[in-house]
């Protein structure tokens, strides 16, 4: 008798997707190592001269600017998101909680886009930011907050908030609190019980949170496009121009394929780096 009578039903919608994102990727392989036709929608014969281009220092700059927007996204919404994770989790008023949940998971429910011209709205020269600071007198004129990295970082944090705060409660309320009353009784402080017992347990939370929002920033394309309007340079960005201004689909599928290679690259050594974390917090 088969014990699992509905596995197959239940994996089925998940073997399809695997196979529409293989049979994707397999596309932009062969268009990847395709000569570029200039004026033409064609490609040409193999080659593998779109890879050796990206040693160009544009490409290697774009790369790098990449994952170095990533990183900070990634270390700002988890300076943000612990907190409202940690009050979400520990508070003992219903109505706070639903509060925070609703204020932390509402962003999802908004589009990229959406999101992306509110901020524009907020960073403007003439927006809600710069006008706020002038009328309290800390500004004497608008300081440019669009078109820069700081304002991309800003609202991309936005955009994986939620996410970070969703993993983080997730890590929280698995912690037993017992551990930390032992400590109490023994004479530690708060500040102590939460370096020494709540901050380590909740260490692969912090790591699933923090690897998520990285790889979800590399992907990111509405928000630094609109906010850093083509002077903060991404892959993504990078890709766009290519492949819809040029129209050299050849040279932006090689640069999706290094940059997908270049994403799970960080995100294991990410994973690598906060192994001996997870360790400790397994065992404390």
């Amino acid at each position: 008798m088969n014990k699992r009578p509905f596995l197959g039903w239940f994996v089925s919608p998940a073997g399809l997707v695997a196979v529409g994102l293989i049979a994707a990727l397999l596309a932009v392989f062969q268009y990847s190592v395709r000569a570029y036709v200039p004026g033409s929608l064609d490609v040409g014969d193999f080659t593998l001269q779109n890879f050796a281009a990206m040693l160009r220092p544009l490409y290697a700059f774009a790369f790098g600017n990449t994952v170095l927007l990533c990183f900070e996204t990634a270390v700002f919404t988890l300076l943000l998101a612990y907190p409202l994770a940690y009050a979400l989790v520990r508070t003992n008023s219903s109505a706070l909680r639903s509060f925070i949940l609703i204020v932390s998971v509402t962003p999802l429910f908004l589009g990229e886009v959406v999101r992306t011209y509110s901020w524009m709205i907020v960073l403007g020269n003439n927006g809600f930011l710069n006008t706020l600071l002038i009328k309290l007198g800390l500004l004497e004129r608008p300081v440019q907050m669009m078109f820069t990295a700081g304002g991309v970082v800003a609202a991309l944090v936005h955009v994986t908030m939620p996410i970070m705060v969703i993993m983080l409660a997730a890590a929280l309320s698995h912690i037993d609190r017992n551990y930390e009353k032992a400590a109490e009784s023994l004479g530690a402080g708060p500040v102590r019980i939460f370096f020494t017992i709540t901050l380590p347990l909740s260490m692969p939370g912090i790591v699933a949170g923090f690897s998520t929002a990285f790889a979800w920033t590399f992907s990111a394309f509405a928000t630094p496009q609109l906010i850093g309007g083509g002077r903060v340079s991404t892959v993504s960005t990078l890709i766009y121009q290519l492949g819809f201004s040029s129209f050299n689909f050849p040279f932006a599928a090689s640069l999706s394929l290094i940059g997908l290679a270049l994403s799970l690259a960080v995100i294991a050594l990410l994973k690598k780096a906060a192994s001996p974390l997870e360790r400790m917090a397994g065992s404390t």
